[in-house]
């Protein structure tokens, strides 16, 4: 297969690789605008809600070791008063967005991240408790189980699971069980205000005379469990090798993971949901698998072909359209 080009407008990294055989490599654009440092392979950027594939990976881990279940409880697991939460919202539902937990940033009726902390500063947000505030209040939004409806406050509350299970911060147990195991140097949750080296400012579009600010304002000050890792590209090509050579789970396991597990397949992209990732039907082979994320100023897409091995990843600090760009090379190589 020839060498694959991404367009010029695109800024952030764009890597894709074919049984060990890189197919492209570009990066653009860059990580300090004001100082004018480039965005390179080893730039650090921010994934929003790709990270609830690793918290998936580390509730599956904990499944395969006996020390949690598809069917226990939210009432068994967290010591919280859920109080209009049902108490029997099993990990399962959780997993596959069919819960029905009140969710504090509803996608299907919000599209304003940042209205969320007019009231509660973003600062704040440092820990998963941290975000009760914003959802404990608010009802159920449909009976467990009844349907698939994207939900950020499930992964929420699996974080805080892992941490109940595990007597460790969510993203500590990540980092030894998952980031380590599969040679992710660089991948993390960092704190806004005590970021590491070779991280990416994110940016936003505004109308003031330059044209552009960070995020830093618009979103929580650390991850927690819905999402706010930030990653490399290698990094991810480490974990996609740590899924498919069973380094993290077992075969089987992979296998449910990459399965459709909940979702109508109306919409041809985000029709299926598996455990923590996204399944594109495909009629004629094996179902394509993806993560993804989008905050303001920061778009991710990673997406595996198990039809022909391609590994495909896309990161921008600038919001720039990855899924068109992965539309793209679907049609071009798929």
């Amino acid at each position: 297969m020839n060498e694959i080009k991404i367009s010029s407008d695109f800024r952030g990294v764009a890597y894709i690789e074919q049984n060990d055989k890189v197919l492209c490599k570009n990066n653009s654009g860059f990580a300090d605008l004001a100082n004018q440092i480039p965005n390179t392979f080893e730039t650090r950027f921010a994934c929003a809600s790709m990270s609830k594939t690793f918290v998936a990976v580390g509730i599956l881990q904990l499944i395969e070791r006996g020390e949690l279940q598809f069917e226990d409880t939210l009432g068994k697991l967290l010591t919280i008063d859920l109080k209009d939460i049902d108490p029997d919202v099993t990990v399962r539902q959780l997993l596959t967005h069919t819960s029905g937990v009140p969710d504090y940033f509803d996608e299907t009726v919000m599209d304003d991240y940042e209205a969320l902390w007019k009231d509660y500063p973003n600062y704040r947000i440092r820990h998963n408790e941290d975000m009760l505030p914003l959802f404990i209040d608010k009802p159920m939004m449909y009976p467990r189980g009844e349907r698939f409806q994207y939900n950020n406050t499930g992964f929420v509350l699996l974080g805080m699971i892992i941490e109940a299970v595990t007597g460790m911060d969510f993203d500590i147990f990540l980092q030894e069980s998952i980031f380590d195991v599969c040679g992710m140097k660089s991948t993390g949750y960092f704190a806004f205000d005590r970021l590491p080296a070779r991280c990416a400012n994110s940016y936003i579009k505004c109308e003031d005379p330059d044209g552009y600010r960070t995020n830093i304002y618009s979103v929580g000050a650390k991850g927690t469990g819905d999402g706010g890792a930030f990653v490399t590209v290698g990094d991810l090509m480490c974990f996609w090798k740590g899924l498919l050579n069973h380094t993290l789970l077992s075969e089987e396991m992979v296998d449910a993971m990459f399965s459709k597990q909940s979702g109508d397949g109306n919409d041809p992209e985000e029709g299926y949901y598996g455990y923590g990732v996204w399944i594109i039907d495909n009629p004629s082979g094996k179902d394509y698998v993806y993560m993804q994320g989008c905050d303001d100023g920061v778009s991710a897409i990673s997406e595996y072909n198990p039809n022909n091995g391609m590994i495909s990843v896309l990161l921008s600090n600038f919001g720039d359209n990855v899924w068109e760009k992965m539309r793209g090379i679907r049609n071009a190589c798929y």
